[in-house]
């Protein structure tokens, strides 16, 4: 028996932001969080640009917050959205659930939206994996994100050296039978910072996205592994102490011409990580002799929410 109902945390499945995001040709920012400074900037920024916004979280870091405190913090973090009048749609979906048994607990502890991540299976095995999902969300009134392709890269439980572009011959069957709400692709993203090499012309295979259009129409496509990794980031990450090797991520100019087909979704974690960070490293660095959270926290937290407030507006819009 569910513990928690979606709606009475203040959330929405998915499928009436895809309908509008598919029918105006715009994107839905779907940004990963791991405490409540992350999950404020979050919100903040999606309200200043006045853009509906799915919540990601991974097994992991739903293992960190707390299954417990996770619909409570979330619902909470929601009130505070309402008492500035803010009206978006809020979704809080599970990134890349492997497993039926997390994925059901997810539901019950009030997710609105989950993924399921076979797209390791064999093709049949993926579809009757996803379709399972489909069939138990329905209970709950819950969306389904299924997975056709394989992208490389590393972030949280995902690990893979493998790149598979999504086959456009594949993409009908496996919606026709599974029924998910949206389909993530390959098309050239990937996980991590790491996704080009120096040198590299990082570009998405947007002939690709264009053969699945032809063939699947107006269905709400998922773009994983979509951070841009912005240099300036990079470099005051490395500054103040960080070490990272040289990372590419994918240019915001890319992701906006994906935006403007049929990607109703595009995920974004390692960016708000980076900025983070990076913001972190500057400012403990600046003032070593400071030890009040509220304030070395709430840098990072303004650093991240305008970082994204800008983003949504580049490439979402």
């Amino acid at each position: 028996m569910a513990k928690y109902r979606f709606q009475d945390l203040g959330l929405v499945n998915t499928k009436e932001m895809f309908r509008k995001a598919n029918e105006k040709g715009y994107s839905i920012p779907a940004f990963n969080f791991a405490n409540l400074e992350q999950l404020k900037a979050i919100l903040n920024a999606c309200h200043e640009a006045n853009s509906d916004v799915i919540l990601q979280i991974s097994e992991s870091a739903r293992n960190y917050i707390g299954k417990e405190t996770l619909p409570l913090m979330v619902k909470g973090a929601i009130l505070d959205l309402r008492a500035k009048r803010s009206e978006i749609g809020v979704a809080l979906n599970l990134d890349h659930g492997k497993d039926y048994d997390l994925i059901k607990d997810c539901l019950d502890y009030g997710f609105s939206s989950v993924m399921i991540d076979a797209s390791h299976e064999e093709f049949y095995k993926n579809i009757e994996k996803t379709k399972e999902v489909v069939e138990l969300a329905k209970k709950y009134n819950a969306s389904v994100e299924g997975e056709l392709g394989i992208l490389s890269g590393i972030e949280d439980e995902i690990s893979s050296e493998e790149n598979k572009f999504t086959n456009p011959k594949e993409v009908v069957e496996f919606v026709q039978k599974t029924g998910v709400d949206s389909l993530a692709i390959a098309i050239g993203t990937a996980h991590g910072a790491h996704k080009f090499k120096p040198g590299e012309d990082p570009k998405l295979r947007l002939d690709i996205l264009e053969n699945i259009r032809e063939v699947l129409g107006e269905f709400p496509i998922v773009l994983h592994g979509s951070s841009s990794v912005p240099g300036e980031y990079i470099e005051k990450f490395r500054d103040n102490g960080g070490m990272i090797k040289d990372a590419i991520g994918i240019p915001d100019l890319e992701l906006k011409k994906a935006s403007k087909s049929i990607v109703t979704k595009i995920n974004v974690d390692t960016d708000g990580r980076l900025v983070f960070t990076s913001t972190l490293l500057e400012y403990m660095k600046n003032n070593p002799k400071e030890m009040d959270l509220k304030k070395y926290l709430g840098v990072p937290k303004k650093a991240m929410e305008t970082y994204y407030s800008e983003k949504i507006k580049k490439v979402f819009k």
